[in-house]
């Protein structure tokens, strides 16, 4: 390991001097997910990849109170790459720590690290694929397409192909692996699917490409969003994610005796999944709005169960091809692209291995549409709800001891706080519905 990262240190410098590069910013999350970052020249670089740089803590959402607010951000020298839309400025990845040298715990970087050395004892490795769907609008005041294509659509309809094809190339340029990209289902709604990695590189990744998409939107004039659900009526966007678990070169979600080529171990952690969904969903879904998202009909899945063919599943298992052992995987459709990736890669799979540590028996796939049950077949089958409101969702995370034991104190707690502010700021908003609705009656 120490090896790898002097390589890396020594790629860093090669690079600044080959790409006369004046600044590096250093890039790190709060407790959302949103992307903060500060640059130093490259003289501090020295500086930087010893001891780090020190900043306050106070002012970053969910890090520390104004009388601890001295923090150290560390450049991780394997997250270099060169920014494609700035010349002669570079990125690094940073973890968190406190004054003394200890990780931050309220770093979201250090909490999926943490829960990947554990992994790592067992000697196993989490890997992510996400599927990250956005809408690309005239400007960030309203929800004015750019087209009115559907899904796959390659036709004049699809305004946005130069947009995709920029952001890809941008992506590369960032050693990024881009697998495919399309227009989708809605007006002005894309997707650029990412070759799958490692549970940490990938969330390093998500909040790269998030970046990216809108910056080479801005290069055109237009804005690109994350936001779950902008247009009522359509499908939101989701961020539906790609998991297996691996054990040194072999797939050990796969069996190829079973009936639906899933081990026992992939059974007890899709089981795992979908028991403790409702309790991981204020992670994956972390907004007020994603709750508008998540209503049946719009592709988005609410009801906990798991099939192979049918989309309406909250986990599908995508069909085995043969010779495809390494393909094996699960996919698990609530999540949306505006949530903070560190923190949702950790929630899912410790519910994945909460179910395996403790066997949990898998139910039955459900291959009919969910939407189209009825409520009383719904419950004959099992089959229950994700959380309907961002407030349902706290109250079903504040008593998970295995969100808590996840997440950590200092983050879990911060994130209720944060969450139940929230709810609070936009229960009191009188909103355009109830103008139109009760203002001619009442």
């Amino acid at each position: 390991m120490e090896r790898d990262v002097k390589k890396a240190i020594d790629r860093v410098y090669e690079m600044v001097e080959k790409n006369n590069v004046k600044f590096i910013r250093l890039w790190f999350t709060d407790i959302n997910g949103m992307l903060k970052s500060f640059a130093i020249p490259s003289k501090e670089l020295d500086n930087a990849l010893t001891e780090g740089m020190g900043f306050d803590g106070s002012s970053i959402n969910g890090f520390t109170r104004i009388d601890e607010s001295d923090m150290i951000a560390k450049p991780d020298p394997t997250t270099f790459q060169l920014l494609p839309w700035r010349e002669g400025v570079a990125r690094m990845f940073c973890d968190i720590y406190n004054p003394d040298g200890t990780p931050f715990e309220g770093d979201p970087r250090y909490v999926l690290k943490r829960n990947l050395e554990k992994l790592a004892e067992e000697g196993y490795t989490y890997y992510v694929g996400p599927e990250l769907e956005y809408f690309y609008f005239k400007s960030d005041k309203a929800t004015e397409v750019l087209d009115y294509g559907g899904y796959f659509d390659l036709t004049t309809l699809d305004a946005a192909s130069d947009l995709r094809r920029d952001t890809i190339l941008a992506l590369e340029k960032m050693g990024i692996s881009v697998e495919y990209s399309h227009h989708e289902v809605a007006y002005s709604q894309h997707e650029i699917d990412l070759r799958y990695a490692d549970a940490l590189t990938m969330a390093d990744t998500v909040m790269t490409y998030r970046i990216v998409v809108k910056e080479i939107a801005q290069k055109y004039g237009v804005y690109a969003t994350f936001m779950p659900k902008p247009i009522a009526g359509i499908n939101g966007s989701g961020m539906h994610t790609h998991m297996s678990i691996f054990k040194g070169d072999k797939n050990i979600f796969f069996d190829a005796n079973d009936e639906y080529y899933l081990s026992d171990f992939a059974k007890h952690f899709i089981a795992g999944v979908l028991t403790h969904a409702p309790e991981f969903t204020v992670v994956t879904n972390q907004w007020v709005n994603s709750y508008k998202r998540l209503v049946p009909g719009y592709e988005a899945p609410v009801y906990i169960c798991w099939a192979r063919r049918n989309r309406s599943a909250l986990v599908r298992v995508p069909l085995y091809k043969p010779g495809k052992e390494k393909a094996t995987r699960i996919e698990v459709r609530s999540p949306d692209p505006a949530c903070n990736p560190y923190l949702a890669f950790a929630a899912m799979v410790a519910a994945g291995m909460a179910g395996v540590e403790g066997k949990y028996e898998l139910p039955e796939p459900i291959e009919k549409d969910v939407y189209h049950m009825s409520e009383e077949e719904r419950e004959k089958l099992g089959i229950t709800s994700l959380p309907g409101s961002l407030i349902e969702a706290v109250r079903i995370f504040e008593k998970s001891e295995l969100m808590r034991k996840t997440l950590g104190d200092h983050v879990f707690y911060n994130f209720i706080g944060n969450k139940k502010a929230e709810w609070d700021r936009y229960r009191v908003v009188v909103h355009p519905y109830e103008i139109e609705t009760y203002l001619p009656i009442l």
